[in-house]
């Protein structure tokens, strides 16, 4: 069971002291099911994104075991046109709650399976892995358009949207990069991975009009960051541009503009796209100012808060929103996995087409 002294790289002054993170991580596994699944909380449905960003904290808290069985539980649970439903009910994965199959949720496993094996070293994990991770990144590139951007999901019958998220795509890029790097460590090259990588960047980059105009929500504004396909100043720009639209001083961020809500999942990744661009400070004030969240009974957080009302709301403390926090303590932190996968950069970019 984690214990302080295995949190003790998960200390940040003003946020986590070495009990509180162990404390976190405890309210984590005790949501976690014995055959691997991490639902949002008791009761409540699992979705495949949320569930390994929890794996990927309790890999950040060293709890490789718990994290391993949360990738099992996805290899189990893969269909076999290689995605997952977008909701399953806690306590029975037969009980699909949304038989949607949403690209960015299945792409996500690379960027946990990297994690791990970037955390432990572990071949025969990887290699047990490979086929679900190949599944996954077939199925998602199967909805990649003409202009490079990925439809954001296929309907319960099959039938693909082609519409695309900007979120989603971003998201995307992250995961594909790191299945890149996935094959590269197996000595399989992927040519045609590399091609819909760099296709997929360029229309981030360049084309914002081959995405859904989701402008109000934070996670438009930051993803392209923290997924790694705006760098350097584009990246700075581009944060700069939304920060006093989105950034609450002392509270958080807004998940959508312009209502009186901020998120403890969305201020989290916005430190770690602050982190990724080197700002470290920035990083600090928002998890600092985050707080406020936090449920010291269990260590998890809320999901959000109201500051008009001076309400908690939902009235949820959901694992993701603690992983998302753990994962932006442990790159702060200097936790090498976790700074890998986040950085980028030592992750494979793709054939780049921005000079054509």
């Amino acid at each position: 069971m984690t214990s302080p002294e295995r949190t003790e790289h998960l200390v940040l002054p003003g946020v986590l002291t070495a009990d509180q993170a162990a404390a976190t991580v405890r309210g984590i596994l005790a949501v976690q099911r014995e055959d691997g699944a991490i639902p949002w909380f008791r009761g409540h449905h699992l979705d495949p994104w949320d569930h390994t960003e929890a794996a990927m904290a309790l890999d950040a808290a060293g709890e490789h075991a718990a994290a391993e069985r949360a990738y099992d539980w996805l290899a189990r649970h893969q269909n076999p046109d290689g995605s997952w439903y977008a909701a399953y009910r806690d306590g029975d994965p037969h009980d699909i709650t949304d038989r949607g199959r949403e690209t960015n949720f299945c792409a996500y496993l690379a960027v946990g399976v990297w994690h791990h094996y970037l955390a432990t070293g572990d071949e025969s994990f990887l290699d047990r892995m490979w086929p679900a991770v190949v599944g996954a990144v077939e199925f998602v590139l199967a909805l990649q358009q003409p202009g490079g951007q990925i439809g954001w999901k296929r309907e319960p019958d099959g039938t693909p949207v082609t519409d695309a998220l900007l979120t989603g795509s971003s998201s995307i890029h992250q995961a594909l990069r790191c299945a890149l790097a996935i094959a590269e460590q197996r000595d399989e090259a992927q040519p045609d991975w590399e091609l819909a990588t760099g296709a997929l960047a360029h229309a981030i980059r360049h084309h914002p009009e081959r995405f859904l105009d989701k402008d109000r929500y934070s996670m438009d504004w930051y993803y392209p960051v923290l997924g790694g396909a705006l760098t350097g100043a584009a990246a700075k720009s581009r944060i700069e541009e939304g920060w006093d639209r989105f950034v609450v001083p002392g509270l958080g961020v807004r998940c959508v503009v312009p209502n009186a809500w901020v998120t403890g999942g969305e201020s989290a990744e916005l430190a770690l796209a602050l982190w990724a661009l080197g700002e470290s400070d920035r990083a600090l004030d928002i998890l600092q100012s985050i707080q406020h969240l936090r449920d010291p009974a269990t260590g998890l957080y809320w999901t959000g808060f109201v500051y008009d009302d001076e309400a908690v709301w939902p009235e949820e403390l959901t694992t993701w929103t603690a992983g998302s926090l753990l994962l932006a303590v442990a790159a702060l932190g200097g936790d090498e996995a976790t700074c890998a996968v986040f950085s980028g950069e030592r992750l494979p970019g793709g054939l780049d087409p921005d000079c054509c």
